[in-house]
């Protein structure tokens, strides 16, 4: 879709909506390599030099990395989130579990108070879809399916600010899960999940709560 404006500075700002739509969509997910700048010049029918603004002001924003000889990667989903991963990247493996931990045991309690059926069925799918991804012993695969199940146990806590504030910190969790798990499905890593989502559908927030924050620790545990 081309953009056009008559000012440079409005047709940047477009341009930059236009990027951050991509990311914030998942069409651009975290760790995929964008188009290259001239195939963003034809897509969006500016010049080189508003899509090469646009890349920079994202970059700095912390959604994108700009990486030379190699493209540039999304990193993060929100401006927030790209925050987060900076401020946290180094940030020591055992506070990132106990913040991981506090979140969601919080989340878990709330949900087993406010699930709705689709929460249960969603819950569901994506526990099978879990398991699936540990069968096929795909690692890439395995991170994105527990970290979508974890957020999805946040979402039917139903509230608005506990799940855009776990939201932005996702990616930050998520590379630590993927850090500690590399290349290797090892056991320590194949938590029985099933029964987080079975308080959950019960209602039983005192176990629901305990589930959920006891597998923040698990890797940590392991890898030790």
């Amino acid at each position: 879709m081309a953009l056009t404006s008559p000012r440079r500075s409005a047709l940047s700002d477009q341009v930059i909506t236009e990027l951050r739509n991509q990311i914030t969509s998942g069409e651009w997910p975290v760790g995929s390599r964008i188009p290259t700048e001239p195939e963003l010049v034809e897509q969006l029918g500016v010049a080189r030099n508003t899509v090469r603004e646009a890349v920079r002001a994202l970059a700095h924003n912390g959604l994108l990395d700009i990486r030379q000889g190699s493209g540039t990667y999304v990193v993060a989903t929100s401006e927030l989130a790209g925050v987060m991963h900076r401020r946290f990247a180094d940030a020591d493996a055992r506070h990132i579990a106990e913040v991981r931990s506090t979140l969601e045991a919080s989340a878990a309690r709330l949900a087993a108070e406010r699930r709705t059926e689709r929460d249960v069925r969603q819950l569901d799918t994506l526990l099978a879809r879990r398991e699936e991804a540990w069968a096929g012993g795909d690692a890439d695969l395995f991170v994105a399916a527990d970290a979508t199940l974890h957020l999805a146990v946040v979402s039917a806590s139903h509230n608005e600010v506990l799940t855009a504030l776990y939201a932005d910190l996702s990616d930050l969790l998520r590379d630590g899960l993927r850090a500690d798990v590399g290349r290797e499905l090892r056991p320590a890593f194949h938590l029985d999940h099933s029964r987080l989502v079975e308080a959950i559908r019960a209602g039983d927030t005192e176990t629901a709560g305990a589930e959920a924050a006891s597998h923040a620790f698990s890797c940590l545990r392991e890898t030790a």
